[in-house]
């Protein structure tokens, strides 16, 4: 890519830009960098001449670096259909979109306007109707819109902005000018991704955003906290504010994490909040916790299935009647979805010369409501050239009047002629294209920025930036996100060396509330379970690997206790795993014989319960649930193992040779995010519980295999074969060896991996961290008496202390060691009822059906 400097000569510039970069617009056709006679317009001069000094291998270079950054921080969108996958990794563009600061202080004036206008909308839909009694908007385009709720008249938040959040999609209209495209008023999206963008951006190109002079973002996220905190009830001293989400299966889950941690407010679903005596709770560990506001991301109708939709599984019960006594805030109030009806469009000009006693400054695609016989014959008679949209949106695509043959309009004439006040016709423009790079050089491709607003009692604070959207294919209309179109940044040029955003002092002191001890039980279980998960695999794709270096490494064949000790670490394989029959089925002599295709299957397999791929994939759904909490190095070490887990599947045609490199990686992997753990995450109550699950996981591990290799004892060769391989497993060989000088024995053994209470990967050890866990949990009991969980892990950590380690092993009948058995059993159990006891009282705030007076060895 080679650029010449448009400062010293733009006609050159204009000139390579059409023809050695291929950049070419058709006469008709508006463009953000170039104006109309070909020139590249003054913002965009400084970017390009820095463009061409990077060259085209630099340029490609930073390029993937975006795309490894994007991935690396998770950063994903849903896009539906795809057959690359559900949860596609974020595509942004390394060319932003320039805007200079004269143009967009039009654009600011002309937007907050605007946002002023449909706040006032909305309080008078949901008010007075006096734009309903006066004429100027139809009842039927009103009432027959799923997105009025009858059931939220006269609910308000407290203040005089009824829309607090508040996104405009623009587009560079036929006339030079921005249009509004569209208005999104119930949960709008993209705050999140417009950041992660432009901290993407500001870090691959840190000299040219510097240079530039680009409008910091950092200002609107504070006016937005401070918005939020504002319209809290009067009551409410020090107000609660959590992001209401409809869970991690949803499109824009990512972004929903990202804007809860960099907000610093609880991410929470239905479920973890509750209505209780006329107010909303949230469900935490230390009990309820009482919320003010509630930032959702939840279409209004799913918020509360009581008084809305009754199937909806994702919102609260009751929230609606505690809206309606004012004792909790919803940002945006239930029922604000309405505003984004394309019907409103023609009715527009009309209203702001009733509210504001002129027409808005920024003007929007013309629009015929079929509901009107005038609009609906012209729609009718213009369907050929019209765009038809439904009034509620996301009941139809978008239907383009210019791609339907005659039969199809045929179809749609009647279509519309049978409910025409559902249907809007829209005029069909195109708008303004901006640079995008495609395979190395820049090419037009049509482009929509979504800007974003948020209330404060002043008014409303617009985001000096967009999230951009791009067409994917050179003449495309730049769909949604969900549809594949590519996302840029936009940098609005300040023109001046410094850019302080602008604060009401009188507000940017509010408490944002103190979230430290606030952890929802949901979000503690999801810890508890990544803990458990994370030491399953590692656990089990250790002994996986002993047990092919014992196959193919080092093979001992002459050595005549070889083959049963194999045996014995296959069937501990299984009981491990808990992969059952595997290799402990009956008349697995050939299974044992040649066991490289279970191997493979408790290796590779996702589908089977048990097996390291499956438990990858656990571990990622559990990690992903609780995005908002992992620190950067934490989610790009998440980010490895899932690529770990893609290239697993890969590998169903290899051998177990073959897979070892790939073990090796997951084992670094997995050591790594429990060292991050270790060392970057608050010794909250959220960490004792992810680490409380990481012991307990161990704890059960050890014990299956101990269990399964020397309850029943073997000769003293075979013994010492497998005591050496899970002394390789546990990777406590050379531990094993500096403590004990004298020959492999298994008294020192079970010493070293049941009793040494030194030894981080001994059995003593693990129970001691959960009895300290458990000692600094929140308590749920108020009288004196140890709880059921400190019952069961002091009865395990003393059946420990009181082990005799010569009698456990002794064999009765030459054997069988029934003590050792007896005593892993007891523990066992112990440790099993332990992780059901927490789950009631933590998680499911219930009660366990267990008692220790009826406990007995399993």
């Amino acid at each position: 890519m080679s650029i010449t400097n448009p400062n010293s000569n733009s006609s050159e510039s204009s000139i390579w830009l059409q023809h050695a970069a291929g950049y070419k617009l058709t006469t008709d056709t508006l463009d953000e960098m170039l104006d109309s006679t070909g020139e590249v317009r003054p913002h965009w001069a400084y970017f390009l001449q820095v463009l061409q000094k990077l060259g085209q291998n630099e340029i490609s270079l930073r390029q993937n670096e975006i795309l490894k950054l994007l991935r690396e921080n998770g950063v994903t969108y849903n896009v539906y259909g795809d057959p690359d996958g559900s949860s596609r990794p974020w595509q942004l563009d390394p060319v932003p979109l320039l805007i200079s600061n004269e143009e967009w202080s039009n654009i600011e004036a002309g937007l907050l306007e605007r946002a002023e206008l449909l706040n006032l909308i909305l309080t008078d839909l949901y008010g007075s109707r006096e734009l309903i009694r006066k004429g100027l908007l139809p009842v039927d385009l009103i009432f027959n819109h799923s997105g009025f709720l009858r059931a939220c008249d006269q609910v308000r938040i407290p203040g005089k902005h009824q829309l607090a959040l508040y996104a405009a999609d623009l587009a560079r209209g036929p006339d030079n000018r921005m249009w509004v495209i569209g208005d999104h008023t119930q949960a709008p999206s993209g705050t999140g991704y417009a950041l992660e963008n432009r901290l993407a951006m500001s870090r691959v190109f840190p000299n040219i955003f510097r240079d530039t002079r680009v409008l910091r973002l950092d200002g609107f996220f504070q006016s937005l906290r401070n918005g939020l905190q504002q319209i809290a009830p009067q009551n409410a001293n020090s107000p609660r504010v959590v992001v209401l989400t409809p869970g991690p299966f949803n499109e824009t889950f990512f972004e929903h994490a990202y804007l809860a941690s960099h907000l610093g407010y609880p991410l929470v679903q239905g479920d973890d909040l509750t209505v209780r005596d006329g107010f909303v709770w949230l469900k935490s560990l230390n009990g309820l916790q009482r919320v003010d506001v509630i930032m959702r991301r939840v279409d209004d109708s799913f918020c509360d299935p009581l008084e809305l939709r009754e199937d909806s599984r994702l919102g609260v019960p009751g929230l609606l009647e505690v809206a309606r006594r004012g004792n909790v805030s919803i940002a945006n109030p239930l029922g604000s979805g309405v505003l984004e009806s394309p019907g409103l469009l023609p009715f527009i000009p009309k209203i702001a010369e009733h509210f504001l006693g002129h027409k808005l400054s920024l003007p929007s695609a013309a629009t015929w409501w079929c509901g009107q016989p005038k609009e609906l014959n012209y729609v009718l008679d213009n369907l050929h050239k019209l765009v038809i949209k439904h009034i509620c949106r996301g009941s139809m695509p978008s239907v383009f009047g210019n791609s339907l043959n005659q039969q199809q309009i045929s179809y749609w004439r009647d279509r519309i002629r049978a409910n025409p006040s559902f249907y809007v016709g829209q005029e069909h423009e195109s708008f303004s294209t901006a640079p995008t790079l495609v395979s190395g050089r820049l090419e037009p491709r049509q482009a929509l920025m979504r800007c974003f607003m948020a209330a404060q009692t002043r008014g409303y604070s617009l985001m000096p930036g967009s999230l951009t959207r791009s067409a994917a294919q050179q003449g495309d209309l730049p769909m949604s996100n969900q549809m594949g179109a590519i996302s840029k940044d936009t940098w609005v040029i300040s023109g001046a060396i410094h850019q302080t955003a602008a604060m009401e002092s009188t507000h940017s002191k509010l408490s944002a509330g103190n979230y430290n001890n606030i952890l929802p039980s949901r979000v503690a279980e999801n810890l508890f379970w990544v803990g458990r998960y994370a030491e399953r695999t590692e656990g089990s794709i250790r002994l996986l690997r002993t047990t092919v270096k014992k196959l193919y490494i080092n093979p001992d064949i002459s050595n005549p206790h070889y083959e049963s000790s194999l045996y014995a670490i296959l069937r501990g394989l299984t009981s491990m795993t808990n992969t059952y029959p595997g290799f402990i089925k009956e008349g697995a002599h050939d299974l044992l014989k040649t066991p490289d295709s279970e191997l493979l299957s408790l290796m590779l397999d996702e589908e089977k319960t048990g097996s390291i791929a499956n438990n990858q994939r656990c571990l990622l759904q559990a990690g992903y649930a609780v995005r908002n909490l992992w620190s950067s190095d934490t989610w790009r070490v998440m980010d490895e193992i899932k690529r770990h887990l893609e290239e697993s599947q890969q590998l169903t045609e290899s051998t177990l040779w073959n897979i070892q490199e790939h073990m090796d990686k997951l084992i670094t992997a997995l050591s790594a995010f429990s060292g991050l753990i270790m060392e970057s995450m608050t010794r909250g109550n959220g960490w004792l519980f992810l680490d409380m699950g990481r012991r307990l996981e161990r704890a059960l591990l050890l014990i299956s295999l101990l269990r399964s290799s020397f309850s029943s004892a073997q000769d003293e060769g075979t013994e010492n074969l497998l005591i050496e391989s899970l002394l390789d497993t546990s990777d406590n060989l050379i531990c094993y060896r500096q403590h004990y000088r004298s020959s492999i024995e298994l008294p020192s053994f079970i010493e070293l991996l049941m009793l040494d209470k030194n030894n981080p990967r001994s059995l003593v050890y693990q129970v001691n961290r959960i009895q300290e866990h458990i000692a600094k949990l929140p308590s749920k009991h108020t009288n004196t008496q140890l709880s059921l969980e400190e019952r069961l892990i002091l009865e395990a950590s003393s059946l420990l202390d009181l082990t005799n380690l010569n009698d456990i092993i002794k064999t009765s009948d030459g054997s069988i060691r029934e003590k050792f058995d007896q005593t892993l059993s007891r523990l066992y159990y112990l440790l099993v009822t332990l992780s059901d006891s927490v789950t009631a009282t933590y998680f499911q705030h219930g009660q366990v059906q267990h008692s220790l007076a009826t406990v007995k060895p399993a």
